[in-house]
């Protein structure tokens, strides 16, 4: 759980786990597009809210070597401009909403990306990392689009992200103490995007059917920008003029970086898949889940032997 500077530690736990555990009083199977679907996904999203203040977290001294593992992870610039992005893209979609639930679900959304970017921004000042001066955000023209680009991204990158992170935890590469202070945000993204599958099948379901295929179209052509992205780096310049890469593929690639141990990929996935799992338990089973990754994964498993026992 995160620590922040004198809370009641019985309160913080209250908090976290309300974050995490979620039923609707709904009666019934929740059908997308349906007005109770509509109302569980987006009491879901208020209800687990997790008060935390990125200003008051206490962010753990580390000695040298930690301290060279972390600001050396090739992720900060790209992390934190993913953040900004996202706020401004999630607040121009939910002003395009006049559905008040969703505008209201979509733009809370957009105001957690915004302290994501404020807690990463603490860290980064915290442990004296260096980062490019940020570019300009800019409003998308295609809020649904942008929207969308975001929610895909955040699908694929937090199922790794949670894999990578548990593999952090396991090695203990970092200290606990980092993994538990960071540990609420990474159950956050799992909120995200429970509310951005959600929304794809409530969006799906309520539009007019003459719209479909051309949304499925938009829907194919986001997974195939998101590819072609996430084949190369993403480079920055520095406030020296200096360019630094950034991997923008690095929730996929990043497995030596964060362990102490080498994982083989079949091991990687088996990780990602059991914290994915292990992330989503809490909530109500009738919302969907992502299900996109897991199944590419999943797929790919069965060509690729159970690593044995060390």
């Amino acid at each position: 759980m995160i620590h922040v500077n004198g809370a009641d530690a019985a309160t913080i736990a209250a908090a976290d786990r309300q974050a995490r555990h979620w039923v609707s009083p709904e009666r019934g199977p929740l059908k997308p597009g349906s007005p109770a679907h509509k109302r569980a996904m987006c009491a879901m999203f208020a209800e687990t809210f997790n008060p935390y203040k990125p200003s008051v977290i206490a962010w753990p001294k580390l000695d040298p070597e930690t301290l060279h593992r972390v600001t050396s992870l090739p992720i900060w610039d790209i992390a934190v401009q993913t953040e900004g992005k996202a706020m401004l893209r999630m607040a121009a979609y939910a002003e395009t909403l006049t559905d008040p639930e969703m505008r209201k679900a979509i733009a809370s959304n957009g105001w957690e990306e915004n302290r994501h970017k404020e807690v990463l921004s603490k860290l980064v000042e915290a442990y004296g990392i260096q980062l490019a001066p940020e570019p300009e955000y800019v409003k998308p023209k295609d809020a649904e689009w942008a929207y969308m680009v975001t929610g895909f991204s955040e699908c694929v990158d937090s199922f790794f992200a949670f894999g990578l992170f548990e593999m952090a935890r396991q090695s203990g590469f970092f200290p606990e103490e980092l993994i538990e202070t960071f540990e609420p945000v990474m159950q956050e993204e799992c909120r995200h995007i429970l509310l951005f599958a959600n929304w794809l099948a409530w969006h799906r379901a309520t539009m007019p059917l003459w719209r479909r295929p051309w949304f499925e179209l938009r829907v194919w052509a986001v997974w195939a920008f998101l590819g072609y992205e996430r084949m190369g780096l993403a480079k920055q310049v520095d406030g020296d003029g200096k360019t630094q890469a950034q991997d923008n593929n690095f929730t996929v690639t990043g497995g030596k970086a964060v362990a102490a141990k080498e994982y083989s990929m079949a091991e990687i996935m088996d990780i990602c898949l059991a914290e994915n799992d292990r992330r989503f338990l809490g909530y109500d089973e009738r919302l969907l889940r992502p299900v996109t990754m897991p199944w590419l994964v999943r797929l790919a498993r069965r060509f690729m032997r159970t690593p044995k026992p060390a």
